[in-house]
């Protein structure tokens, strides 16, 4: 047990961003990720970082976006409302490739919704939310251990491709605490950041700059293609989700984040009733693991997806199952009925398992 602590998520996530090497976090506070930006406002300035609290969360985009740009390991915080102002700075980066991490502690929406736990970024977070055809890698811990492996993983993923990483946890998840091993981890080699604005001075008096956008040599179809191939490659080889007692099953639960845990009771409780349940768990949600959800709901035919929103995953699980499998949800509405404010609890999940088979 000697190095492990107990933190919660959003102390994970300073953890992690530490252990990566990230000096920089601009950010602004809203619930419930303050915890995040105090950490950082405490600790950076021990090792020579910088925090900086914005005017708002869209200066924090664009800070972020500047930063990146100039080469530096960067990173920000924020929750749901705030994710939503920070859509066009987002967009610019997506255009010229920065590498930059955003995590998301989710609330539930939309508008300025409540501070209390959901799960309805997952729309936003996984096709865009900004204007432009682009793609942004998101991430999914379903525990404070990985919440900060995940936060070491997004920088590594960001610089290696040259693209937004957003790490999509949750009320819940930011302020749950269990004990984890606040590990380095090793990652491979990545390749200099030849692009970086850093001044002529550091690139032996040349100017030159590598930037991608629509404007760059090849116009809009050079763009688009290389968006694409790089995009793809992203699916190819990134694609991560997890699945537990799935050989056997006669029914499939798909559910990612906090929802991922109560799920994971649930299949506990069916399997000592003799119910045979297993779990997939989305760890990337984009890119999203189509093929695997395909094969398992065409070899177990029945899918319960379990997320805490009206249903925003069941829309990809049924992209990805096709007519190979039924495909059910249990919904945030199973939370308010008959009314309790908390998860969706496993003996809920169960009843609903019980009435698919």
């Amino acid at each position: 047990m000697a190095g492990k602590v107990i933190i919660d998520g959003n102390e994970a996530v300073g953890r992690g961003a530490l252990l990566a090497g990230c000096k920089h976090f601009f950010g602004y506070p809203i619930t419930p990720q303050n915890e995040i930006a105090e950490f950082f406002s405490r600790e950076l300035p021990k090792i020579g970082g910088v925090y900086l609290q914005s005017e708002g969360e869209t200066a924090a985009g664009f800070m972020l976006f500047g930063g990146t740009l100039a080469g530096a390991r960067c990173m920000t915080a924020t929750s749901s409302p705030g994710f939503s102002l920070m859509q066009e700075a987002i967009s610019h980066m997506a255009v010229t490739e920065v590498p930059a991490v955003i995590v998301d502690v989710m609330r539930l929406g939309p508008g300025a919704g409540t501070t209390q736990q959901g799960q309805t970024d997952y729309r936003q977070a996984t096709k865009g939310g900004g204007h432009g055809a682009y793609r942004s890698i998101v991430l999914a811990p379903y525990s404070v251990q990985e919440i900060l492996d995940f936060t070491q993983w997004a920088f590594y993923l960001a610089e290696k491709y040259r693209i937004l990483v957003i790490i999509l946890t949750d009320f819940i998840l930011g302020r749950m605490s269990e004990l984890v091993d606040p590990k380095p981890l090793n990652f491979d080699h990545l390749p200099e950041k030849d692009w970086a604005l850093v001044g002529k001075g550091k690139k032996g008096g040349k100017s030159k700059q590598i930037l991608s956008g629509l404007m760059a040599p090849g116009g809009i179809p050079g763009y688009f293609s290389h968006q694409i191939e790089k995009y793809n490659r992203i699916a190819e080889t990134e694609t991560k989700y997890e699945t537990c007692l799935t050989d056997d099953a006669e029914l499939l639960l798909v559910a990612y984040g906090s929802s991922a845990r109560s799920s994971q009771d649930a299949v506990d409780m069916a399997r000592e009733k003799g119910i045979k349940v297993g779990l997939l768990r989305p760890i990337t949600l984009w890119p999203f693991p189509q093929k695997a959800v395909k094969e398992l709901g065409a070899r177990i035919g029945n899918i319960l997806v379990v997320e805490d929103s009206p249903g925003e995953l069941v829309e990809d699980v049924q992209a990805s199952a096709g007519d190979s499998a039924r495909v059910s949800l249990l919904n945030i509405l199973a939370r308010h009925n008959p009314g309790p404010q908390g998860l969706i609890f496993p003996e809920r999940i169960l009843k609903e398992v019980k009435s698919l088979l």
